[in-house]
């Protein structure tokens, strides 16, 4: 199955409904070699139908829906960007106008940082060698340099070459030869990044053939940036769903917390447990999110890749859930401690673990949660083993 048949379905409604079928992993070839022109097979009609619902679906806003939930406004409104389906659902006397311009945020956000759309400040660097950043993007920079130094660079934003390789920035899925991933490895180097912040605008230098992609900070990035607006408008409470994404603004309604189901990556239907949070970010990387079977092998390879070995990263975790009320935070943590593994990330947590919280999955079922959140996380089907400061 390709890459329009992983997501969840989304209904967006603008003047009509479009549909997006989202769900599991697509196939490809472990030879390493490209397609030969003249080679390629005549599509089918359905990979001809996806693609032109995937340029009708570039960057688009549903219509925003008012109802009332607890004597309060409650407005929903349904928007796909950053290539994810998400929602957003805001509370009070003014959210119409809130979850409206969260909405285009994002979409200029998106616009901003996309390796995909041709003028973002992200594509225009990669391109050529150097550019200006914006204030946001610096913002989502230093995270990154910041968490890439404290993680031993268990995170590191030059890997777009790697991803590029592999075909998750494409979609033409295919497993590189080691010769392949050896070359490529060398560009992976976060530290060869050069942040000038003495011009104005600051400015970005890259290696000799380096890429970046702030992937790993820019829905968590976003997700707190529409948390503010939530704010600005005067909202009482809301919910920021963005993909494996979601942060809770304020309580629910009734003030009580708001339960966030998180995902059991052995059972895609199915969830491991049952989190309960207020005026907290739950941001998850997991190796079932994006992912691509060697028809060959057989063998599954997942998205988050390893930037010490070029490869996706095998630590015994299957997802890595971060809690905390810093959306871009949790966003970084979670690919850095996916990477990290169990003692990586419980070490790293030990040390700078003051501002978020910890649920660690591994590929035996087992459950780990960080000690700030024994009484607020409920599971039936795993084991479960708490995790202590020392």
């Amino acid at each position: 199955m390709n890459w329009f048949g992983r997501k969840k379905t989304m209904v967006l409604t603008l003047g009509l409904i479009l549909g997006l079928v989202l769900a599991g992993c697509s196939t490809a070839s472990s030879s390493g070699e490209e397609s030969v022109p003249g080679e390629a097979q005549e599509k089918t009609q359905e990979e001809t139908q996806e693609e032109a619902l995937k340029d009708m679906l570039d960057d688009v806003i549903g219509q925003v829906t008012v109802t009332e939930e607890g004597g309060l406004p409650c407005a929903s409104v349904d928007v796909y960007a950053m290539t994810t389906a998400m929602q957003l659902k805001g509370y009070g006397e003014r959210a119409k106008e809130a979850v409206q311009a969260a909405a285009e945020e994002i979409l200029r956000l998106d616009r901003l940082l996309s390796v995909g759309k041709a003028e973002s400040e992200i594509a225009v660097i990669n391109r050529d060698g150097r550019g200006p950043v914006s204030a946001d993007t610096l913002e989502m920079l230093r995270e990154a340099v910041r968490v890439h130094e404290r993680s031993g660079g268990a995170l590191d934003i030059s890997i777009y070459p790697m991803m590029d390789l592999w075909g998750f920035t494409s979609e033409n899925y295919r497993v590189p030869s080691e010769e392949e991933i050896r070359e490529t490895l060398a560009l992976v180097d976060q530290t060869r990044l050069v942040i000038d912040e003495s011009t104005d605008p600051a400015t970005v230098t890259l290696g000799e053939g380096q890429g970046i992609d702030l992937g790993a900070v820019a829905k968590g990035f976003t997700s707190a940036r529409v948390a503010q607006i939530f704010k600005d408008y005067g909202l009482t409470s809301g919910l920021i769903y963005l993909g494996g994404n979601v942060q809770c603004y304020g309580s629910k309604v009734s003030g009580a917390d708001w339960r966030i189901g998180i995902q059991d990556p052995g059972n895609a239907a199915g969830i491991a447990g049952i989190l309960e949070v207020s005026n907290m970010a739950v941001i998850t990387s997991g190796a079932y999110e994006r992912c691509f079977t060697d028809q060959e092998t057989g063998k599954t390879y997942h998205h988050i890749l390893d930037p010490s070995t070029g490869y996706p990263a095998e630590t015994g975790l299957s997802s890595v859930t971060i809690v905390s009320s810093d959306g871009m935070l949790a966003d970084t943590l979670s690919t850095a401690c996916f990477v990290l593994g169990l003692d990586g990330s419980t070490d790293y947590w030990r040390e700078y673990g003051d501002d978020f919280e910890m649920i660690l999955l591994d590929e035996d079922g087992t459950i780990y949660l960080t000690e700030g959140l024994e009484k607020k996380f409920t599971t039936q089907d795993h084991k479960v083993k708490i995790l202590y400061r020392k």
